[in-house]
């Protein structure tokens, strides 16, 4: 049978359709094939689209920037001992999700509770039932859990101990922090520290604010490149730069007096319920201060009482001083060639204008000479003084001490005071402390030029700073002149008047005697201002004070103590109360006398792996203390750990291998026993203030099996 030549015509075209479809289809694919291949040309060679580097994108995704922590800088005493340093703690958090495994298929949660319970309490301050608590919580799927403060603020030697046993799903987390161990130790001049959200510690106030910049250092990186797990790829370390530790700063206290310090004005404290109270030591010869607290004061490392009181009293509060500022009425009348302390005047009122000065026995003593009215702490012989030599005059000797302007002590917030001074009246109130505000480093100031032969000095607490990158001083601090109010002479009559406000029969600072030793002193009472314009009234409406060097022939220290608004216990007077504080600090200082036993300071060398008994040979001879634990023959650890700086007399701790004993802790400072227990991975308790009295372990016992260790201190 013949086809249609119809059908045949039709069968044709399809076939050359398909064909022209089939071309163009082709070619089309082609020119996107074309394109694509110029497109991914142009990337490959180029490494750029829409204006974004490739090949720098990829390096910022496979590699990742560690951050390497810079130290902060220690604060030191006068010893070398720190006050301030920085340590590692750590808080603890369990997973509970058993769906988390590792690569291997190991569990990372939590296996085991009762075990891991019991190993918890074991080492945190909780109990077994209440770490199970926390590791059975009532809401299903729980991921993870806290155990609250016991899990807070853990110790690196607490953590490893923890991971000692090998429990899983149990994860440390790293915080940086400070270490205050003499707790309650000049807290407002040392200050303390904050963490900002990303963990860096921040000065708040003292020391660690002022030279916040100095003491935090600069962080370093490390990068380093990573595959798509984010394991790091070996030998892929990229450029880093490496921290820059923060400089130390190291201070002029001397640990033993202000140790003392704080306690006899935590016992005052006790006694009066005083609203606040300061009290400064300072080296007469140099102007370094030794020993200066405050009440209310904070403990630094818990934090406890931060909340009473932010301001550092003893420079940023003014008030008006009383009777101690006689003492510099007394050097500006005597120094001005107007004062004849034989002359006489009528004790108990003076009439100024229509104003009345009163003295503190309003009765008076009758008529009697300017020597004794200083002695008694006449207010009316003050009044008078001043109105001989002239109002003019006694401003240029207010001036002359510095009072109204800042001493520039170096710590932030410090107060210029004021006065009123326009009134005839008013020249006279200032003439016994009154109607003029100070502060308490202004007074040191103006009495080390009485202590100082007229050589005025001023105060400092911080003696260097240094870089301990280097090891070089980037600044010291030392004795500075800043003016001579008065001459040597007046300065040494002036402490004759005081030394018979103590040692004459009717002087009345016969309480602050020292048993072979004279001193000159002046007692202080004062009204405290109402804040608007006139005087608070009532039995604890007064400010008591005292400022007092010895030996008074030729003052070695300067102490001065304020005490605003006390409750007087019916048994002592404000004057017994005050040299309650004064007689035990000033008598330690003299015989210390602590500026005679500065040393200078070293870098520990490198003692692990040595010889024991060429380590000890080689520490002591270098004048170390130094005390071994254990029986072994060769050093493992040490503390201080080489390139500490240390001074002479510090004590060196060496850890061997063997039979480790306790070693006879009397006398051992807090940092001592706490640089001891973190060696041996104890938990130290302390109690008290000064050095160890008693400890919980006996010299000589075992350390085997223990954890614990309790030690009380005393300051006798």
């Amino acid at each position: 049978m013949k086809q249609s030549p119809k059908r045949t015509v039709t069968s044709q075209q399809a076939r050359r359709n398909r064909r022209v479809f089939g071309r163009t289809l082709l070619m089309l694919f082609t020119i996107v094939l074309v394109l694509f291949i110029a497109r991914f040309s142009y990337i490959s060679i180029g490494k750029n689209i829409d204006n974004v580097n490739l090949s720098a994108q990829a390096q910022r995704l496979y590699t990742a920037t560690q951050t390497l922590k810079a130290q902060r800088g220690t604060i030191y005493d006068a010893s070398n001992e720190p006050i301030a340093e920085d340590t590692s703690t750590y808080s603890l958090y369990a997973v509970l999700d058993k769906r988390q495994k590792s690569l291997a298929g190991e569990p990372l949660y939590v296996t085991h509770k009762q075990r891991t319970a019991r190993i918890l309490a074991k080492y945190l301050p909780i109990s077994r039932k209440k770490a199970l608590a926390y590791l059975t919580p009532d809401k299903q799927n729980t991921f993870q859990v806290e155990f609250g403060a016991a899990g807070q603020n853990i110790s690196l030697s607490t953590k490893a101990k923890l991971q000692k046993a090998h429990l899983t799903g149990l994860n440390f987390v790293q915080q940086q922090a400070r270490l205050y161990p003499n707790g309650i130790f000049a807290s407002h001049l040392i200050g303390n520290t904050t963490a900002t959200a990303k963990g860096q510690l921040v000065g708040a106030m003292g020391i660690e604010s002022t030279y916040n910049s100095l003491l935090k250092g600069t962080d370093g990186f490390k990068k380093i490149k990573q595959d798509n797990n984010g394991y790091q790829i070996p030998g892929s370390a990229q450029k880093d730069r490496k921290p820059k530790n923060g400089d130390n700063v190291y201070t002029t206290l001397d640990s033993r007096l202000q140790t003392l310090l704080e306690t006899e004005m935590s016992n005052l404290e006790g006694k009066t319920n005083a609203k606040s109270m300061n009290a400064v030591l300072m080296n007469a010869k140099t102007g370094a201060i030794v020993a200066a607290t405050q009440r209310p004061t904070f403990n630094p490392q818990t934090g406890k009482g931060l909340s009473q009181i932010w301001r550092n009293t003893l420079l940023q509060d003014q008030y008006e001083p009383g009777s101690t500022m006689k003492i510099f009425t007394m050097a500006a009348s005597i120094d001005s060639g107007n004062y004849n302390g034989n002359a006489t005047y009528a004790s108990g009122r003076y009439q100024i204008g229509d104003r009345v000065v009163p003295d503190w026995n309003t009765s008076g003593w009758g008529t009697i000479t300017y020597n004794k009215g200083f002695a008694l702490s006449s207010n009316v012989a003050m009044a008078h003084l001043e109105q001989q030599m002239g109002a003019k005059t006694w401003k240029k000797y207010i001036k002359r001490f510095k009072f109204l302007q800042s001493t520039h002590f170096g710590l932030t917030g410090e107060q210029a005071g004021s006065m009123q001074f326009t009134h005839t009246i008013e020249q006279a109130d200032t003439a016994f402390g009154q109607g003029i505000q100070v502060t308490a480093m202004q007074m040191m100031q103006a009495l080390s030029a009485i202590g100082n032969n007229g050589k005025m000095l001023k105060p400092y607490l911080i003696s260097k700073i240094v870089d301990p990158n280097t090891g070089k001083t980037v600044k010291s601090y030392g004795k500075k002149v800043i003016g001579q109010p008065v001459s040597a002479a007046t300065a040494k009559a002036v402490r004759k008047h005081m030394e018979d406000v103590v040692y004459k029969s009717y002087g009345i600072g016969s309480d602050y005697k020292i048993k072979g030793v004279k001193i000159a002193a002046k007692t202080g009472t004062a009204q405290v201002s109402d804040g608007k314009s006139g005087y608070l009234s009532g039995d604890n409406s007064y400010l008591y004070s005292v400022a007092a060097m010895a030996p008074a022939d030729n003052p070695k220290y300067i102490m001065y103590i304020t005490m605003k608004q006390p409750t007087l216990p019916g048994t002592e007077t404000a004057t017994q109360l005050l040299a309650d504080v004064f007689k035990p600090v000033m008598k330690r200082a003299l015989q210390e006398d602590s500026s005679a036993n500065a040393t200078a300071s070293t870098k520990m060398l490198s003692y692990v792996n040595r010889s024991v008994k060429v380590a000890k040979s080689e520490l002591t001879a270098q004048g170390y203390r130094v005390t071994t634990v254990g029986t072994g023959t060769r050093v493992l650890e040490q503390s201080p750990t080489a390139g500490q700086v240390v001074m002479a007399k510090q004590r060196v701790i060496l850890m061997t291998s063997g039979t480790r004993s306790m070693p006879d802790l009397s006398g051992w400072s807090k940092s001592d026993v706490l640089r001891l227990g973190e060696l041996l991975g104890l938990k130290v308790t302390a109690s008290g203030s000064g050095y160890v009295k008693s400890q919980s372990i006996a010299a000589g016992k075992s350390l085997t099996g223990t954890n614990q260790l309790t030690v009380k201190l005393s300051v006798k």
